[in-house]
């Protein structure tokens, strides 16, 4: 009898955990199906082991190969992470000094020197928590077929690098800046303290004995491996020419693995900062690694949490794919994520908010439902539109059906429920935006709260969604020739760039490597002009006065450009959107 009832016991617990692995899987393929992501594999950490490693959907938007819990993503900017745990072994082997200015040890090239290096010197520390003041943001990387670059000449930013130089533009320490350039800086370091090629140092000292069979930093990837990996798709969901990029900034961006290699090395950090064996790490150095240097970034990983919640982890992005990697410290949790798409929605992150509910995990945001208010459907269609969020980052919201939805890459992707006339709350997190109107009832930008980090800011608005149905007549026409003249020569880059006037110097100075899209740009129709004169707009160091949409007519049909000026008219950026 008593056999009999432990099992209906048993039967019935893995009769619930099964509906509630269902219940997991049915969220994430949902998640997947509404921002039509191609491919998703993931990873679960918990006890201080993998419990779920699964992939969903196909390597590309064909939908004929299933992805596979083996099949290799693109880690971008992960791929520094884990370069980081290779820079620190090298300080405890003491090849490397964290504190030690680098260009002691660098042979075939120097961090040049200036006057804002004349006190400060850039430093192994600086590199690992972008502190330094060395440039370049990040690396676009370069198409099948194309010359790849060697790191120096990336370093020097010559022929055919499509990046600018590195070079150090603040005193080194004074701030947080993040910078790829930095750890292609470091990537140098480390080949020439060791005389070994990056990928061959990190296979042997890194990856092979956290078991990371997977991984591996080779840029490009030899046949072999090259059958295993995923499609790159852009936000628009067309796919990467040539199916990926390669990195030869291999230490920034070049890692190709699998969300389990990745969990694996969560774990090795997880188990050396408990002072458990078998880790590349010792402990002190694990916790030097997850101390905030600065900007709550530690040495190659960036913190959140407080002492008692505190995780570690970075996200990525390479041509075509996204990562996201999340541990906690001493709890044994975490997950990884990867997509074969760049996708700018809050997908990933409401993933790890459903798994961080599913398993219990601690110091993550308890979200309470909003209650519905009735608002006016006039009133609501008025704060339709565009807003600067931040710095080159919009948000633009739809109305529908009583609600305010965020759309990102065209994709319906946040639903925002009024709870007061002017006041919306997300369904997905703690946030409210307050919509703040002129006196004659439009929409001039919000205010963005966040209860759970316990702030508030002004957020600006840019200007309605586009409608070819709703064209305006243009106030000044003799100027959209020389915009398109202007954007032509941003599409292309280099010296015709350099060439062309109508462009800020800051808009020169970024896309001198040109755009990807659109490929071709070939006629502009005025649809709407916003005065945003003093809302604190800013893009590529201008001041932005005003912003134009027009109708594109390129090799992209249906699709409208934002041409963001300044108070002279010069071009200083602009924005591709569906809507």
């Amino acid at each position: 009898m008593k056999k009999q009832r432990l099992f209906l016991i048993l039967s019935f617990l893995l009769a619930v955990f099964h509906v509630r692995a269902d219940d997991l899987d049915d969220f994430i393929r949902s998640q997947m199906q509404k921002r039509r992501i191609p491919g998703l594999s993931l990873a679960i950490i918990q006890g201080g082991k993998i419990v779920k490693a699964q992939a969903y959907g196909f390597i590309d938007k064909d939908g004929k190969v299933p992805v596979t819990t083996n099949t290799l993503f693109q880690a971008g900017s992960v791929s520094k992470s884990v370069a980081a745990m290779g820079a620190l072994y090298l300080v405890e082997q003491n090849k490397l000094s964290l504190d030690e200015n680098v260009n002691v040890k660098l042979k075939n090239w120097k961090v040049p020197d200036n006057a804002f290096t004349i006190d400060k010197k850039v430093t192994l520390r600086g590199i690992l928590s972008h502190t330094t003041g060395l440039t370049v943001h990040g690396f676009p990387g370069y198409a099948a077929g194309a010359k790849i670059p060697t790191v120096v000449q990336i370093l020097d930013g010559t022929a055919p690098t499509n990046t600018p130089p590195v070079r150090v533009d603040f005193v080194p320490g004074s701030r947080w800046r993040y910078s790829g350039g930095g750890y292609t800086v470091m990537q140098q370091l480390m080949e020439d303290v060791t005389g070994a090629a990056f990928p061959e140092f990190m296979k042997n000292n890194v990856l092979s004995p956290l078991g990371m069979k997977s991984s591996t930093y080779q840029q490009p990837l030899p046949p072999e491996l090259a059958k295993l990996t995923a499609t790159g798709h852009y936000n628009n969901r067309s796919l990467v020419e040539g199916r990926w990029h390669i990195y030869p900034e291999m230490a920034a961006a070049g890692l190709w693995t699998t969300p389990s290699d990745l969990a694996r090395f969560a774990i090795s950090v997880q188990h050396a900062y408990a002072g458990k064996s078998g880790s590349v790490l010792s402990q002190s150095m694990t916790r030097q690694m997850l101390t905030d240097q600065k900007n709550r970034d530690g040495l190659g990983v960036f913190l959140q949490g407080d002492s008692t919640t505190l995780r570690f982890g970075h996200n990525g992005r390479d041509e075509g794919f996204d990562a996201l990697l999340t541990a906690s410290v001493d709890k044994g949790q975490g997950v990884v994520i990867m997509i074969n798409a760049n996708d700018n929605s809050h997908m990933m992150g409401r993933i790890v908010d459903f798994i961080a509910d599913y398993y219990h995990w601690d110091g993550f945001p308890v979200k309470t439902k909003p209650a519905a208010v009735n608002v006016d459907s006039k009133a609501l269609k008025a704060f339709e539109g565009r807003y600067e969020l931040f710095n080159n980052r919009m948000v633009t919201f739809e109305a529908e059906n009583q609600r305010l939805f965020t759309l990102e890459d065209g994709f319906v992707d946040e639903e925002f429920v009024p709870v007061a006339n002017n006041k919306f709350t997300s369904t997905d997190r703690n946030v409210s935006v307050i919509f703040n109107t002129d006196a004659n009832g439009n929409a001039t930008g919000f205010t963005l709260q966040d209860n759970d980090q316990k702030y508030e800011r002004k957020v600006p608005r840019i200007g309605p969604l586009a409608d070819a149905h709703n064209t305006n007549a243009d106030p000044d026409p003799s100027r959209t020739p020389k915009i398109l003249t202007a954007l032509q020569a941003m599409v292309k880059g280099g010296k015709i760039l350099e060439e062309t006037t109508g462009l800020t110097p800051g808009a020169k100075r970024d896309f001198a490597g040109g755009m990807r899209e659109p490929e071709t740009l070939k006629s502009l129709t005025f649809i709407h002009s916003e005065n945003v004169a003093g809302r604190g707009i800013q893009r590529h160091d201008s001041e932005v006065s005003e912003i134009i949409t027009y109708q594109l007519k390129s090799n992209q049909p249906d699709t409208y450009i934002l041409v963001h000026l300044t108070s002279g008219g010069l071009v200083t950026d602009c924005d591709l959107v569906e809507k």
